[in-house]
């Protein structure tokens, strides 16, 4: 048997809720998947790429037709779940950005602020309020519409633009209180 056949069975075997063979899939596939995610993913997650590509996988494997080899398809998800990742981080660094730059010039004689890790990110928005911070990481972060995030909230697109603003000026006092200032 072809290790490509051996993978498609194993996958098959996996879908229909056998754990061995699930495990044997995942020892087979996952040094290619590691030395992708550490190839394309942030430096020092490539364990949490990993493990968010095979959660990924398991989810999808009922649905997985064979039209590519098994470890192909695999990879594929490895590539989205490290280019999901890069965006996430990319719109968490212009976020910040963002927000030091209009801390900064609420305070024009205050020096600019500096030094809050991308990773600061998540705990600033976790001290939102959680219908401000759903409508702030809709919008600014997944990057819908406001009427598309009303449309997922299921509220009208005035509250989507009300919470949006309210979450900034919060997340600028906490960036400003971050600073010291």
């Amino acid at each position: 048997m072809s290790t490509d056949d051996q993978l498609r069975h194993l996958a098959a075997a996996a879908a229909e809720g056998d754990g061995a063979a699930l495990a044997e899939l995942v020892r087979q596939t996952q040094p290619a998947v590691w030395q992708l995610c550490t190839a394309l993913g942030s430096h020092g997650e490539t364990e949490d790429l990993v493990q968010d590509t095979y959660l990924r996988a398991v989810k999808a494997l009922p649905t997985y037709r064979g039209d590519a080899p098994v470890r192909i398809w695999l990879l594929a998800i490895a590539r989205r779940t490290c280019a999901d990742h890069v965006r996430k981080r990319q719109r968490q660094r212009r976020l910040m950005q963002r927000l030091e730059s209009e801390a900064a010039a609420r305070r024009a004689d205050a020096p600019p602020v500096h030094g809050l890790a991308p990773a600061a990110t998540d705990d600033l928005l976790a001290a939102l309020d959680p219908d401000r911070r759903e409508a702030f990481v809709l919008t600014q972060l997944v990057g819908l519409s406001y009427e598309e995030a009303a449309g997922v909230v299921g509220c009208p697109i005035g509250t989507i633009r009300s919470r949006v603003a309210r979450a900034r000026a919060d997340l600028l006092g906490l960036v400003e209180l971050a600073a010291g200032q």
